[in-house]
């Protein structure tokens, strides 16, 4: 199962107790998933096109509760693996335009309202509910690995009171116009689980979250290894040159002539060669600092020409 296909089924399972949400849900449903369809002699009908059976049998379960007949129908896309999509077909019975009108799909002159109006999205779970029916109606979800989300809007003002909506919940989602249709869409994890947890897909929310910190340490334990390696391939670099500048000291028969703690330090080096600035000081006699072993290897490349 993708991603999207458990996304959709978490949230088809949730069902509001409170009424203004199930509006603001089948608004959302409607306005993303529906098309309106005027008939000779002026009646109405409203088709809604779903992608999976939880979310049409979710629809269906919407409209019942107000009391709104619907027919269910399965068909066959034509490209894109000729995959089956479901329809359901309402009517002109007064239920369902009165329903229509209440969810904020119609005016009071049953014409199709641009947007919905305030009241019906102005409490933060009818936000949410209105959200969460977009996803249903119109939305992808794509991870956890490089997650990205987007729900379809016809319109770019569609798009963009999708992401006024997610905005006052503190979540940001950009607005693309692709021409045919618009979408509001978030590819940051933080962001994507953030609105999953708000619509209430805490399962798929939970997994890109995991995911996302999951691939930070990973990349944190491969920054760190990074640097180990490039730490130790500089410090055997240096080790090999102090070495060359010591062999040259000998082969002159310099290093005789060399202070106590630089003739140390030259021996030292010649029989640890990969030993640490900071070991190296340890094995000094006195022990040394990390430092004063470092200016005294400094001293023996200097004298040796370096």
């Amino acid at each position: 199962m993708s991603l999207s296909d458990a996304v959709r089924s978490e949230l088809a399972a949730i069902d509001p107790r409170r009424p203004c949400c199930r509006l603001a849900e089948l608004s959302a449903l409607v306005r993303t998933a529906g098309t309106l369809h005027l008939r000779s002699g002026g009646s109405l009908a409203v088709h809604l096109d779903v992608a999976s059976p939880a979310v049409a049998r979710r629809a269906f379960a919407l409209l019942r509760g107000f009391g709104v007949s619907a027919e269910i129908r399965t068909y066959r896309r034509h490209a894109f693996g000729r995959e089956a999509r479901y329809e359901l077909h309402l009517g002109d019975d007064p239920r369902a335009l009165q329903t229509l009108n209440e969810a904020g799909v119609l005016g009071s002159t049953l014409t199709p309202l641009p947007e919905p109006p305030r009241r019906l999205l102005a409490r933060p779970c009818c936000r949410a509910a209105y959200l969460r029916g977009a996803l249903l109606g119109a939305g992808s979800v794509s991870g956890p690995r490089t997650p990205h989300l987007e729900v379809r809007a016809a319109t770019e003002a569609g798009a963009r009171l999708l992401a006024a909506l997610a905005g006052e919940e503190g979540i940001h989602l950009s607005v693309l116009d692709r021409g045919r249709h618009a979408a509001a869409y978030a590819k940051g994890a933080e962001a994507i689980s953030d609105l999953l947890g708000l619509v209430g897909a805490h399962d798929a929310a939970l997994a890109i979250g995991e995911s996302a910190v999951v691939g930070a340490t990973r990349a944190r334990a491969n920054r760190l290894a990074n640097a180990d390696h490039a730490n130790l391939v500089r410090a055997s670099r240096a080790a090999q040159a102090e070495i060359a500048a010591i062999r040259r000291l000998e082969r002159r028969g310099g290093l005789e002539r060399l202070s106590p703690e630089l003739r140390e330090i030259a021996e030292l080096r010649l029989r640890q060669p990969s030993l640490s600035l900071r070991e190296l000081a340890a094995r000094c006699r006195p022990p040394a600092t990390k430092a004063s072993v470092h200016r005294r290897l400094k001293r023996l490349q200097r004298l040796a020409g370096n």
